[in-house]
């Protein structure tokens, strides 16, 4: 079932999340429905909290950006032996960050039609439970681990644009504005400030 996206200025976008333990109710169908909602607005990660649910959950997909780059730019963005993953992540926790960092711009669903160039580590090491809640140790570079990045900072109640310059965001507050209320729809199911 595809689920309505929380548009930017819902309070639970900026919440720390709880994690959740197997006990969890419909865990499975929650995680199917996230998938089902994240391929119907098409993108590539979403959050629980972007579903209005405050739990450590979130999904990325970083296979069909590697698909769609030719061979150069697989390269460029993508670290050595990373074809992209499907990738449930459950209680997830950043152990490492790499020093060596790069600039990229992102958008995200909640905040339809912005992006902003966003620097981020160029590989991380993160501790989690896969959508079979068994506990993986692993380590992400490049694009995957800058859409893990972004979204693991949704469970901790930060959007992209708080790494945006000053001048960035106060250009966009105008349009940030209309998004929260719905002025400025997506081709997706949101839900909207009222």
């Amino acid at each position: 079932m595809i689920l309505p996206i929380l548009s930017y200025g819902h309070s639970m976008l900026r919440k720390k999340c709880e994690e959740i333990d197997e006990a969890y109710p419909e865990l499975a169908v929650l995680i199917a429905n996230m998938w089902e909602t994240l391929y119907g607005a098409n993108g590539c990660g979403l959050a629980a909290p972007q579903i209005n649910q405050p739990i450590r959950l979130f999904l990325v997909d970083s296979k069909i950006t590697f698909n769609n780059l030719e061979e150069p730019d697989r390269k460029k963005y993508f670290g050595p032996d990373d074809e992209g993953v499907v990738e449930t992540f459950i209680n997830a926790k950043i152990l490492n960050r790499s020093a060596k960092d790069w600039t990229v711009e992102e958008g995200c669903l909640s905040i339809p039609h912005l992006s902003g160039d966003v620097k981020r580590p160029w590989e991380i090491e993160i501790e989690y439970l896969d959508r079979h809640l068994n506990k993986q140790v692993r380590k992400f570079a490049g694009t995957t681990a800058r859409m893990i990045q972004h979204e693991y900072d949704h469970i901790e109640g930060i959007l992209y644009l708080e790494y945006l310059n000053l001048l960035k965001r106060k250009l966009i507050k105008g349009k940030l504005e209309k998004i929260s209320k719905g002025k400025l729809p997506a081709s997706y199911p949101m839900k909207f400030l009222k």
